[in-house]
């Protein structure tokens, strides 16, 4: 029993994390079920910085090409990773409950190929069938911080001290500076002085 709760506090051996998975030092791990979709074969495919703290409900959903980096000073509190390929997170970040960061769709568009996918990934299909994922990569850059059940898509750049309100849908780039909210995400305001 101890060990469930241990699992469950942050307390756990972190020595028992993948060997792909980097630590900086002071990082705070609340719950290591946040890897039970961990699937990277790329060695790094999680880097957390210095003082990263990851709260219970975050989850890296990674697939064996993903990686994931995290600067230093960042709180995920409740972000949920789908990466295909990378997501680079900046210092100082913080990324609140629910919120969806997904480089990828995760299945093909076109209602045939999506058809023939979910053959290929059901219980008796033949993964290799599968079509390649389509990518692109997201980039958060420093000081960013993104409200409760946001989503940002893949491709999408948030540029530095930029804020994601709360529920905002983020289908392209935000500006440095700026404040984002509604679906699809739209520039609210902008912080004078920025460069």
């Amino acid at each position: 029993m101890g060990m469930q709760i241990d699992e469950l506090t942050g307390t756990w051996d972190y020595s028992t994390l993948p060997e792909n998975v980097h630590l900086g030092k002071d990082c705070y791990f609340e719950c290591k079920s946040s890897l039970r979709r961990f699937r990277t074969k790329r060695d790094p495919g999680l880097i957390l910085g210095d003082r990263v703290r990851v709260f219970t409900w975050t989850a890296f959903s990674i697939e064996p090409g993903g990686f994931i980096k995290v600067g230093d000073d960042c709180e995920l509190i409740g972000a949920v990773f789908w990466c295909g390929n990378e997501i680079f997170i900046g210092n100082r970040v913080t990324i609140s409950y629910n919120v969806i960061l997904a480089d990828s769709d995760f299945h093909p568009l076109d209602p045939e190929v999506r058809r023939l996918d979910a053959v290929a990934v059901s219980p008796n299909g033949d993964e290799s069938n599968r079509p390649p994922l389509v990518t692109r990569r997201i980039v958060i850059e420093d000081d960013v911080e993104i409200g409760i059940g946001a989503m940002i898509l893949k491709g999408v750049r948030i540029g530095r001290g930029a804020r994601v309100e709360a529920g905002a849908v983020v289908t392209r780039d935000v500006p440095q500076g700026a404040t984002v909210a509604g679906n699809p995400a739209r520039v609210m305001s902008q912080q004078d002085g920025q460069s």
